[in-house]
């Protein structure tokens, strides 16, 4: 026999219909995360530490020297604070992995206690360079996102930023970056505040674009916007249509 609370609760099925009824642009407030951004100081992530700072967010860009992150921070100004990448990670809400690919496995693995429990938004892309230029390298994982994931079992992962221009990222003279940003997870709610995360940046949309398993390709397509950059000395970007 059915009992009226058992006929009232919403199975998952039901849960999963409503889900999908959801407006997919209904996304939370992400004004009073702390972002930190390990690797900030390399382009791609001082780019980014900017953009998020000049949107109002708290920033702490994260290096393996203190010293040389607090460098970067100060250059940067608006408020951004350095610190080691232990300490930046502590002290985040949402930690951004913008390190060099040969790194990263490392750097991740040093800091899986830290990064237990945070929001973890991968950007990095697995790419070699010979004389023909850019080419996309596939890890034993499937991709740095899955080697993220697979380093930091108590961490939600997610994958996003991977096709901005550090250079777009990093000029104050422009104003908005033109361009949408694929982001990737596991849950409904993590994949939310990355696209929230982005959209706090003018002239960005965050996309959803699937579970951490499709993220090779996403990573891989920075080899190909690379080849179109060098042919039309462009700052090539995306827009998804239809959407």
């Amino acid at each position: 026999m059915t009992t009226p609370d058992a006929a009232s609760s919403p199975n998952a099925a039901t849960r999963a219909k409503a889900a999908l009824k959801r407006d997919p642009w209904d996304l939370p407030d992400v004004s009073g995360l702390v972002v930190g951004v390990l690797g900030g100081t390399g382009d791609q992530g001082r780019g980014l530490a900017y953009r998020f700072a000049q949107a109002g967010q708290k920033v702490i860009i994260g290096s393996r020297a203190a010293e040389r992150a607090q460098t970067a921070a100060d250059e940067l100004g608006l408020g951004i604070e350095g610190a080691q990448n232990a300490e930046c990670a502590r002290r985040s809400d949402v930690v951004i992995i913008a390190v060099p690919w040969e790194g990263h496995g490392r750097t991740l693995e040093a800091l899986r206690e830290e990064l237990a429990g945070k929001l973890v938004i991968d950007c990095v892309n697995p790419l070699g360079f010979d004389k023909k230029g850019a080419y996309a390298l596939k890890p034993e994982e499937g991709s740095a996102a899955e080697q993220a994931a697979a380093l930091l079992p108590d961490a939600r992962v997610t994958a996003a930023f991977h096709h901005l221009s550090a250079v777009l990222l990093q000029d104050p003279a422009v104003e908005q970056i033109d361009t949408d940003v694929m982001v990737l997870g596991e849950s409904r709610a993590d994949t939310d505040l990355v696209q929230a995360l982005a959209a706090r940046i003018p002239g960005m949309r965050g996309v959803y674009a699937g579970r951490l398993r499709n993220a090779h390709q996403v990573e891989s397509l920075v080899a190909n916007l690379i080849s179109a950059n060098v042919r039309y000395k462009a700052h090539a970007g995306l827009r998804i249509t239809d959407v």
